[in-house]
């Protein structure tokens, strides 16, 4: 196939600039094992090859409306793939490589979100709950007015119509006697 049944590249993406989405299907049909090939013998990790791929092709895409065919597509193509490479090994340069056993140590830190530790936080908040429900009715004001409206104790005092001494009194036992229901 050849001449207007086998449109070369730049007629291509010029065709795909002006909103033809076949052209640049084709554009990338044509191109992507090369591009693909090319950047797996650069960095020999399919995961990396595949980000950088996606990457050279998002910037394709960004510039289509801009692009002019003063080179071969192919050629400005690869020289998009050659800048991303070399932005990919200066940062590495910059970052340190990973530990030998960076897996493993990955591997036993605990993980955040798991189901166990989420019941278990519950459960904490739950017996602070319940050893707040138990304090006299003046310490459990004080304790939810400090805490949960983060009032200073001049305003509690003013809320509570108590002295600012009588409030920080208040806070102290209440909070001993959190301390000694929630660590026993």
């Amino acid at each position: 196939m050849n001449g207007a049944a086998d449109p070369g590249d730049d007629m291509l993406m010029l065709a795909w600039a002006g909103g033809d989405v076949a052209s640049f299907e084709l554009l990338y049909a044509r191109h992507r094992g090369p591009l693909y090939r090319f950047l797996m013998r650069q960095v020999h990790d399919p995961a990396l090859a595949d980000e950088l791929f996606q990457d050279i092709w998002q910037r394709v895409i960004g510039a289509r409306a801009d692009w002019t065919p003063e080179a071969l597509f192919r050629t400005w193509l690869f020289r998009i793939a050659h800048n991303r490479l070399a932005d990919h090994w200066r940062a590495a340069r910059h970052r340190p490589p990973a530990p030998d056993d960076g897996d493993e140590r990955a591997a036993r830190q605990p993980d955040p979100s798991t189901p166990e530790r989420a019941l278990s936080e519950f459960e904490q908040r739950r017996r602070l709950q319940r050893a707040i429900e138990q304090l006299p009715d003046e310490q459990r004001t004080v304790v939810l007015l400090r805490l949960e409206q983060e009032l200073s104790l001049d305003e509690i005092g003013a809320v509570t119509g108590a002295g600012r001494e009588t409030v920080k009194s208040r806070l102290r036992y209440a909070m001993d006697k959190l301390r000694a229901e929630l660590n026993p």
